[in-house]
């Protein structure tokens, strides 16, 4: 079957307005919202860098505290932790759990025998920390540590932290989920799945754009795309791709894009996906703090050095003309000072504010 494509081009301000909606950044999620929300926005992670060790969040976007409403979905094993993406750490709702981990899972063809050493014994007294790990082994920390990472990398074990504590649990897959199963989903099916959940929170994506999101190969998010234009789940423009019931809004070029600003950390959904096209962006040797999101466009940054305590904030770099920078000025700065309890960089475009 051929892959569907478009009777004519996606519009630009269409795609934008139709992603800030289904984002949920033209008016909050309330709860149910934002549970479908969550569930398409997945694996979720804390707030870069200031958010370490704190429950996931989706930034700007519910109408309530939504790091309290995920730290409670934590404590009750709603949401699950795993190696996921590019084997980093993420939270995926219970009900999802297999689903992410069929499509990420790396599973292991070898064990070495530090590996096996560790999970025989996981499996016959765990749970264990990996206090009780080294006291049993005598292996260093530094050691264990990478051993556990690969084989929950496997999905072989569970890393139970449903709370704060920093000495958590290690289980056996078998024993933390009994019905748990690894071919429940092939990788292709999870992909597929996964990448219509995508395309709605997108309203149009890219290949690459999928690729940088779930840290997967582009001809791995090619294949799947492709297969799903051809059985008429989704259209295809150019290099895009969308649900095909959404194309013919996405055509017509109607739409307006809602005047706003928001200072994005590097987790955010919008930044992850739009890694490839941010380099354009010279932070000049300092670190970018927050990536501007202007009237639903990556135009600029924050930069600064990130700091164990109050991060400090130096200068706001955009793509915007002159004209253009100096009017959106005191928006831009409020949308920094939102995120900053009020403080703002020493410098704007270069000037000092």
């Amino acid at each position: 079957m051929e892959t569907q494509n478009t009777s004519s081009s996606l519009y630009e301000t269409s795609i934008i307005a139709l992603r800030m909606e289904r984002q949920h950044l033209t008016r909050r999620a309330n709860e149910a919202q934002y549970i479908a929300l969550y569930r398409d926005c997945q694996p979720g992670k804390s707030v870069y860098w200031d958010g370490f060790g704190q429950p996931p969040s989706l930034s700007f976007r519910a109408d309530f505290d939504d790091v309290e409403f995920n730290r409670a979905r934590q404590y009750d094993r709603r949401l699950l932790k795993g190696r996921f993406a590019g084997g980093n750490l993420g939270w995926v709702t219970a009900e999802d759990f297999e689903l992410y981990a069929c499509l990420y899972a790396k599973p292991m063809e070898a064990m070495s025998r530090m590996q096996t050493v560790i999970l025989e014994l996981i499996e016959r007294i765990g749970p264990v920390t990996i206090h009780q790990i080294r006291e049993e082994t005598g292996l260093p920390v530094k050691k264990i540590t990478p051993v556990l990472h690969r084989l929950q990398q496997a999905f072989v074990i569970y890393e139970d932290q449903y709370n704060g504590e920093w000495d958590r649990g290690w289980y056996t897959m078998a024993e933390m989920f009994p019905e748990f199963d690894l071919q429940r989903y092939t990788k292709s099916k999870a992909l597929e799945i996964i990448l219509r959940r995508f395309a709605y929170r997108m309203a149009a994506f890219t290949v690459k754009e999928a690729a940088n999101f779930y840290k997967l190969r582009e001809r791995e998010i090619q294949s799947s795309a492709d297969a799903l234009a051809a059985a008429g789940i989704f259209a295809k423009s150019g290099d895009r791709y969308c649900l095909a019931s959404d194309a013919a809004m996405l055509s017509d070029g109607a739409a307006e894009v809602k005047r706003s600003v928001f200072a994005l950390h590097a987790n955010d959904m919008l930044v992850r996906a739009s890694a490839h096209m941010l380099g354009r962006f010279d932070p000049a040797g300092r670190d970018v703090l927050r990536y501007l999101l202007i009237d639903g466009r990556l135009r600029g940054i924050v930069t600064g050095k990130f700091r164990y305590g109050p991060n400090e904030l130096d200068d706001v770099i955009t793509d915007l003309c002159d004209a253009e920078a100096s009017e959106r000025r005191d928006e831009i700065l409020a949308a920094i000072a939102d995120v900053y309890g009020g403080r703002t960089p020493a410098r704007y475009m270069g000037r000092e504010v």
